[in-house]
């Protein structure tokens, strides 16, 4: 006789821009028993995939390429179309305009080049349960913003 409850998957999907990081990171989450829904390369590929899933993932992680000068366009028109999707981002960029313009779009996590597996665990688990996670090094910036908002 089996007790207890089963506790659902954390389903998630994953945008990475070829880090291999983030590629280790994401099969780690899954030997985790976190389920990932899809695998992109880029936020529009992404996109695409979310519309032809039966599901939608609970949490995307987003690997930025912020020198792709067309993804604050694309993370805005992701944000319009899944607003229920929580969105932690994964960079290496820690300015104010950076950090700042991605809570604008209404990202709930920001992790830095460098978070482990279990910074990214933290995170997601904060996320699916209402709440907001950053990294060591931007959250004063991201404290002041929701202070100020």
């Amino acid at each position: 006789m089996e007790t207890g409850t089963a506790q659902k998957k954390i389903t998630l999907g994953f945008i990475n821009d070829k880090n291999p990081i983030a590629d280790i990171v994401c099969d780690d989450l899954t030997n985790l028993g976190f389920e990932i829904l899809y695998r992109s390369e880029h936020i529009e590929d992404g996109i695409t995939q979310l519309s032809a899933l039966k599901s939608l993932p609970q949490v995307c992680i987003i690997d930025l390429d912020f020198y792709d000068s067309n993804v604050l366009t694309e993370l805005r028109k992701l944000r319009k179309k899944y607003p229920s999707v929580k969105l932690i981002a994964f960079s290496e960029k820690d300015s104010e305009q950076s950090v700042k313009t991605l809570l604008n779009i209404g990202f709930e996590g920001y992790l830095l080049i460098g978070s482990d597996t279990d910074d990214f665990k933290k995170a997601i688990d904060v996320v699916t349960n209402s709440g907001r996670y950053f990294s060591v090094g931007i959250a004063k910036i991201a404290q002041e913003y929701f202070t100020d908002n």
